[in-house]
């Protein structure tokens, strides 16, 4: 015969008052400070129920609070503790954001059905700062540049109706679109060229003479077709895998407008003409790169 002892009436279980973990006690450790197995939290035990057959779970009082009362229904299973790492306020801020989207995005639509006139584009959604995760920085957008195509409306020979655009300095060599990538001032020689470093293939050169970044800076200058000097101007591009070059001194119509010099950057504006059966020009807005001229080569010892 198996000899079972019996339960010591002493023993009696109350509940966590933070997460509702039932915690086993004895009446001798009534008023004591126990720690939760679950919560880790600091729990001054309860008084010990008058009667063991109490059908109640009481509830302890967490250290620092208040006294108050709460009963908790008995259960055999011990509830769920919640997750812990991630603010139940900011799972509340999320579900928020979303509905008043919807929301808004239901409304939208009604109100164009209603009124016959396309809805509008909702509006960008902002991105919230949750505890604990870091807020995505905004991705910039990049200006894709449209050439023009080359018409009498933006390739002509008179200065009278010429206005800068905008837009980086782009257009139009030997038929092919031409978009400035760099530009650079070296020794007089200010240089539009298509990309941005190797062997200059696609470019428009215009050769100052020697004029120095200081001499140019905060100049307009205007060389209209019939003026007998102007500046040496080269064109290059490639046709069947080769660099070709067209070099004009005079008969062109070039406008430039230059800013101030600042850090050896030198701002401006250019619109450019060729009297060529292909009507190339090139017209908008740049920043050349100001450089050193190149050193001279050393003559041949005799």
């Amino acid at each position: 015969m198996w000899n079972v002892e019996p339960k010591a009436m002493s023993e009696f279980k109350y509940a966590c008052p933070v997460c509702g973990q039932h915690i086993k006690c004895d009446a001798t450790q009534s008023g004591s400070v126990m720690e939760c197995p679950t919560c880790l939290q600091k729990i001054i035990a309860p008084q010990a129920p008058a009667s063991p057959d109490q059908k109640f779970i009481l509830s302890g009082k967490k250290v620092g609070e208040p006294p108050k009362t709460r009963v908790v229904p008995a259960s055999p299973f011990a509830p769920t503790p919640a997750p812990r790492g991630f603010p139940a306020a900011a799972v509340a801020l999320v579900v928020l954001i979303v509905c008043t989207a919807a929301a808004t995005t239901v409304l939208i639509i009604k109100s164009s059905k209603s009124t016959g006139h396309p809805a509008p584009p909702p509006p960008p959604a902002v991105a919230q700062e949750t505890p604990g995760q870091p807020v995505p920085e905004p991705v910039a957008e990049t200006q894709s540049v449209v050439i023009p195509h080359a018409s009498d409306t933006n390739w002509t020979l008179s200065l009278d109706t010429v206005a800068f655009p905008d837009t980086p300095a782009a257009g139009r060599i030997h038929g092919q679109d031409f978009l400035c990538e760099r530009a650079s001032l070296q020794g007089g020689a200010l240089t539009l060229r298509q990309g941005t470093k190797g062997p200059l293939e696609f470019a428009l050169i215009i050769n100052f003479t020697g004029a120095r970044p200081e001499t140019l800076a905060d100049r307009n200058i205007n060389i209209p077709p019939d003026a007998p000097v102007a500046a040496h101007v080269t064109l290059r591009w490639t046709a069947a895998g080769q660099v070709v070059k067209d070099n004009l001194d005079t008969g062109y119509a070039l406008r430039i407008q230059f800013g101030a010099l600042n850090n050896n950057r030198l701002p401006g504006k250019i619109y450019f003409c060729a009297p060529d059966d292909t009507k190339s020009y090139v017209a908008g807005a740049f920043t050349a790169e100001v450089r050193k001229p190149r050193a001279p080569k050393p003559k041949p010892a005799n």
